[in-house]
């Protein structure tokens, strides 16, 4: 009887969501203790505007599916950075969208001086422009698998678990990732590669 009375936080995840199908108020130690981590990825996906709408919502959408929660996977965060990506990935294709419009439609027309001041501005930020359009080309496989590489520190084991797909795919997408990125950017490749040949 003590044991079912036993704190959340002695807890671990897996036995906490188990918990929480017939108590849902257990439910808050999964956001105490992940909250910080999702947030921070999503701000990195999608700005601190937008993260803290889409924060409510992965923890929404995780407590509405939480009876089906697979209890062998002890650590809840994989799956939250799955829940979490697929609402990143929502919201991108609208940007990419929005962002090839945009490109088609062109400049708008103005008068000279104006557009020297763009010309300015477009010139100091080229590089950060750059990175942003050669992630917004990635498919959405390979930019989610390299952000939660590079940006989350998750193994690629975790990163298989968030995504639900085989190791080799990690590896496959990573790959993929850093060559086009690499291309697109101009640059060799140094310690990006170093890095994702040793991490797994």
């Amino acid at each position: 009887m003590s044991s079912s009375r036993a704190d959340p936080g002695d807890l671990e995840d897996a036995e906490v969501i188990a918990r929480s199908v017939t108590s849902p108020d257990r439910f808050s130690a999964i956001f105490d203790r992940h909250a910080a981590h999702i947030h921070r990825y999503l701000v990195r996906r999608i700005g601190p505007a937008a993260a803290e709408d889409a924060l409510g919502e992965t923890f929404l959408v995780a407590f509405r599916k939480r009876e089906g929660y697979d209890t062998e996977r002890r650590d809840a965060r994989p799956w939250l950075y799955g829940i979490a990506t697929n609402l990143v990935a929502q919201r991108r294709r609208d940007e990419v969208r929005e962002l090839k419009l945009r490109e088609a439609l062109g400049p708008p027309l103005d008068e000279e001086g104006h557009a020297e001041r763009v010309a300015d501005q477009v010139t100091a930020e080229a590089m950060g422009k750059l990175l942003d359009s050669a992630l917004a080309e990635l498919a959405d496989g390979d930019r989610d698998t390299l952000t939660l590489f590079a940006g989350e520190g998750l193994s690629y084991e975790e990163i298989a678990a968030a995504l639900d797909i085989p190791l080799g795919t990690v590896r496959s997408r990573l790959n993929r990732a850093r060559r086009k990125v690499r291309e697109a950017l101009g640059r060799p490749d140094t310690t990006t590669s170093k890095e994702i040949s040793t991490h797994g």
